[in-house]
């Protein structure tokens, strides 16, 4: 049997449009989807609404949720929220572990998000290059083998897009995706490998990113 499994950058963020959002931001490491990010939403919602897919998973910060929301209303389908699939908690880029919403917030904001549902992977802070994909990788193959064989969204950030493509097609991705915003990789499970069918496709967007930034 095959399984799909898709995984998605979650679209424009607020502070690459407007970099002083960050000065006064209340939770400054969480920043909202921009207006030009929510229309890339809506695209790769559109992208996505014919595909055959049961389960959505989303990293637990604003940005990810928001663009998982796009896809899930087109859908008809709930949210998982899942720690694993995480921004990279660099050090580098932030001086302290980032402040998020919780998830009753979320819920009230975003009703589609499944409650009942246990993410089964931590992200801690601080974090290694090598750390993230270790960890974006293990919940990448833990959610494909758990949900399978429905074919799944992983709706996450560039380095845990990277290492959850990693995690399944193994060091091949790590030159081969490219995670720029709102990008979409799609990974087919042909027993016995994984195969990397799509490697950060773009072209459901109307506007794409000329500089990837890893954030």
């Amino acid at each position: 049997m095959s399984q799909t499994v898709w995984i998605a950058r979650h679209a424009n963020r607020l502070d690459f449009v407007n970099p002083d959002w960050f000065l006064t931001a209340e939770r400054r490491y969480d920043p909202p989807l921009s207006d030009d990010g929510m229309i890339q939403a809506q695209q790769l919602a559109k992208r996505l609404q014919r595909e055959n897919i049961a389960h959505i998973f989303a990293s637990p910060f604003l940005r990810t949720v928001q663009t998982a929301n796009a896809v899930a209303e087109v859908m008809n389908l709930s949210i998982k929220l899942e720690t694993g699939l995480s921004e990279w908690l660099n050090p580098v880029w932030m001086t302290e572990e980032p402040k998020r919403l919780t998830t009753p917030a979320l819920t009230e904001l975003f009703p589609r998000i499944d409650v009942s549902y246990t993410p089964r992977i931590a992200a801690n802070y601080p974090e290694t290059q090598v750390k993230v994909r270790e960890r974006s990788g293990q919940t990448a193959r833990c959610l494909a083998s758990e949900f399978f064989p429905d074919n799944i969204l992983l709706v996450a950030h560039g380095a845990s897009v990277l290492g959850a493509a990693m995690g399944l097609v193994g060091e091949v991705a790590k030159t081969e995706v490219k995670a720029s915003l709102c990008s979409l990789v799609k990974v087919v499970r042909q027993e016995p490998e994984w195969l990397l069918e799509l490697k950060g496709d773009t072209s459901h967007l109307t506007h794409i990113e000329e500089v990837i930034r890893f954030a």
